[in-house]
């Protein structure tokens, strides 16, 4: 037999791991691809991005990773880009669509631990926890007094949630079942009856929301639509003693007229984990004691970020090799069985 009718080696996909991830879950990719890894967390430029997918037929990615038209049209080989984030709007799906190639989110895993952090954020901005730490460990705290960072109840109050999806509803149960509070909500749909009713929730125009709640939590899904959604017109129409919190996307508040709002007194206090621009921030809020800021750690526990790593592999590994991928965002790209 000649060594043209010898059976030719069977190609494994290649793949890139675009920022450093769990050792285990690139073991698990390893079995079924040749992997490239971002073991150094390096921080890449966009043509390094690109240098780096050339002949890659999956991208392993995070909110970090801007994937549009001029990249894939730059990385043709590509067949399927899996986030391991519930948010994608880095990611052009239309135009992955348009090109064949598959996208995937992390949805539901982390749902509860999101909530739990939207919910502490929003204690720790009305019981003004952050800057009564501040001020304890600059040696301030020498004697007691009745008015000594007294902040907002929580208890019993009137909980507005811009965006009722899964975390909202997660972070409603705990208002509501767990501390007393009102809800209200504004959503682009009302919720089923049977959803709403054991929360005790009540779906209100916006207005109504701005105006109602003594703690807002955003966790709307960001957009061009929802681009500053809060701004300094929502602001005003604020009571002078809510607080605004923001779990869901940069972008969604203006940092700016938020700033500007904290510090003339517009609403008392404000805990944000995302940013315009992060990891860039605003200078004011930096400067500001009524804020509580965080470095985007919404769903940062060890066991959900594993889950959501692990499930952006399945998707990967389900993508390339013939499979079903569980949370596919464009399903219209899958092979017709």
């Amino acid at each position: 037999m000649t060594a043209m009718n010898a059976m030719s080696p069977v190609t494994v996909p290649r793949v890139l791991v675009a920022r450093q991830v769990f050792p285990e879950v690139v073991a698990r990719l390893r079995l079924h691809f040749d992997v490239c890894s971002n073991d150094d967390d390096d921080a890449w430029s966009r043509a390094q991005l690109i240098e780096r997918l050339q002949g890659c037929a999956g991208a392993f990615i995070t909110t970090g990773e801007r994937i549009d038209a001029a990249l894939l049209d730059a990385c043709p080989d590509l067949r399927a880009v899996c986030t391991l984030a519930v948010g994608y709007n880095n990611i052009d799906v239309a135009a992955c669509t348009a090109r064949g190639v598959l996208v995937s989110n992390a949805p539901d895993v982390l749902t509860e631990t999101t909530a739990d952090l939207g919910f502490a954020l929003m204690m720790a901005a009305a019981r003004r926890m952050s800057e009564a730490e501040r001020s304890l460990r600059r040696g301030e705290w020498t004697r007691w007094s009745v008015d000594q960072f007294c902040g907002q109840d929580v208890f019993g109050a009137t909980l507005g949630i811009l965006g009722m999806g899964r975390i909202g509803q997660a972070i409603a149960r705990r208002g509501a079942l767990g501390f007393g509070m009102k809800v209200v909500y504004h959503n682009r749909s009302r919720l089923p009856d049977d959803q709403e009713a054991p929360l005790g929730a009540r779906w209100v125009s916006k207005l109504e929301l701005l105006r109602e709640a003594d703690h807002l939590v955003l966790v709307l899904p960001y957009s061009p639509a929802s681009h500053h959604a809060i701004g300094a017109a929502e602001l005003a129409e604020m009571k002078p003693t809510a607080t605004l919190t923001n779990i869901a996307r940069g972008g969604i508040v203006d940092d700016a007229a938020l700033a500007v709002a904290l510090r003339q007194g517009v609403i008392a206090a404000a805990g944000l984990d995302v940013y315009e621009n992060e990891p860039a921030l605003h200078p004011a809020l930096l400067e500001l004691p009524n804020v509580v800021l965080l470095p985007h750690i919404g769903s940062a526990s060890r066991p959900t970020r594993l889950a959501m790593a692990n499930l952006a592999a399945d998707n990967l590994i389900a993508a390339l090799t013939g499979g079903a991928p569980p949370t596919v965002l464009n399903p219209e790209v899958l092979p017709r069985g």
